[in-house]
């Protein structure tokens, strides 16, 4: 392996884990990292797929919540895993392992993701500057390019300080909800009950449609590049031992995180399903629908405003955690090194020009379509990303000691194939196929 450059050289190892320390202290220094990954599960692209589901079908998709969380922990260890043994990030782990013309289509396929993943971040934050300020569309797309800087500038700082935004942009989030299920007084029983699969999501099609859409946006592939990466900020001992305790705290940190974008993606659902399901509001499935609707509905005057809060937290975090992935996967991939702001740059505006444009020519109502179109590119990628994680982290070539046991084996490639069928299910849906086979037949 080529060990050349490290991932994201300016921040490799600056993070110190100390020496002797307790189990909670070690806890605490290799905090962070998996609250960046957590963003990915709760952006502005979920919101859309989780509000549909709980304003048609009640409380009933919280178990394909439930699910795809399970299948992002499973993932995102393997993620901080490879990342912490070879010391190389997935991007950076294809290119030694696969031929260039490989790489190079690897590439474009994760920067064409990372672009529709930044796209539906800029829209969320332009519909929340929209809808709390009623800053024009266009402004709002454009005004988002300003937050290139305040990333660069933490960064500078150190990597600490980006984690600590990120995660105090979480915690709102994550009181904003808290709030609106104290407001809209959800059912206890149905809420444990929809956390149960139920056989009904399989045999109604529109169900099976929208919990297709929900574990197709779940999974982010970049998240598992930036995983790979940013695992390697800690200053961990690179013998066997240090590595185990890496490895077991990185994991520990990132299922805690993905356990708070549980909680925020059961939360919209759970708002929308005792707020419009209830009050016979089924075709609530776009976010500005949702926040003209909340407080008429539940009688609360602070109810719409706090869900814009969240959705403006959500995309501006976002936005952090994507440019940090475009830089992650040119370095990776190509050796191609650009001065991080120039990096980011470079990726803001590949996802505000097409947003601007469909704004100025559509408004609203073509934002809504692009947030859709995101997500269907994302579930495009998702299977270049899956694949080459599972077969690096089972190789022990590469893994030594630490290549996947037989058992997670099964069950990473049991966790692969279920996404790239659910993905392919949602792509024949998407562009018409799998009815006009339906037709035929």
């Amino acid at each position: 392996m080529e060990n050349d450059t490290p991932s994201l050289s300016e921040v490799n190892r600056t993070v110190s884990i100390p020496k002797g320390a307790r189990f909670l202290q070690k806890m605490l220094a290799f905090a962070g990292p998996g609250y960046l990954v957590a963003v990915g599960y709760m952006d502005p692209g979920n919101w859309a797929t989780d509000l549909a589901g709980g304003s048609q079908f009640g409380y009933t998709l919280l178990s394909v919540i439930l699910i795809s969380n399970l299948m992002a922990i499973l993932l995102q260890s393997l993620a901080a895993k490879l990342g912490i043994v070879t010391g190389r990030d997935l991007a950076q782990a294809c290119r030694d392992h696969y031929s260039k013309p490989v790489a190079v289509c690897l590439w474009l396929l994760c920067e064409v993701a990372i672009i529709a993943c930044d796209l539906a971040e800029v829209i969320g934050s332009a519909i929340a500057l929209n809808l709390l300020f009623g800053l024009p569309l266009i402004w709002g797309v454009c005004i988002t390019a300003l937050d290139v800087l305040l990333i660069l500038f933490l960064q500078n700082k150190g990597f600490r300080y980006v984690e600590a935004l990120v995660i105090a942009l979480i915690a709102t989030i994550a009181a904003a909800f808290t709030a609106e299920i104290i407001f809209s007084h959800p059912s206890f029983v149905a809420v444990m009950s929809g956390f149960v699969p139920n056989l009904e999501i399989v045999k109604n099609k529109e169900m099976l449609f929208i919990a297709i859409g929900i574990l197709g946006a779940t999974v982010m592939p970049h998240n598992l590049y930036l995983h790979s990466s940013i695992v390697q900020t800690r200053k961990y001992d690179t013998d066997t031992e240090g590595k185990k305790e890496a490895i077991k705290f990185a994991t520990i940190d990132s299922t805690v995180a993905l356990t708070f974008a549980l909680f925020v993606n059961a939360a919209i659902l759970i708002v929308s399903a005792a707020t419009f399901f209830t009050t016979g509001q089924h075709e609530v499935a776009e976010i500005g629908d949702a926040f003209k609707l909340l407080s008429p509905t539940l009688g609360v005057g602070i109810a719409s405003t706090l869900f814009a809060v969240a959705l403006l937290a959500s995309g501006l975090n976002s936005t952090f955690t994507g440019t940090l992935a475009g830089q992650i996967v040119m370095e990776g991939f190509l050796k191609i090194r650009l001065k991080p702001w120039l990096r980011r740059l470079i990726t803001r505006l590949l996802a505000i020009v097409p947003a601007v444009v469909v704004v100025a020519l559509y408004g609203e109502s073509g934002t809504a379509k692009l947030l859709i179109l995101s997500q269907v590119v994302l579930s495009l990628q998702l299977s270049f990303a899956v694949v080459p994680l599972i077969l690096f982290t089972s190789d022990k070539n590469k893994m030594g000691e630490f290549a996947n046991s037989l058992w997670i084996k099964i069950l990473a490639w049991i966790v692969g194939m279920v996404i790239i069928i659910l993905n392919t299910k949602l792509l024949l849906d998407f562009f018409g196929i799998t009815e006009f086979i339906t037709k035929l037949f």
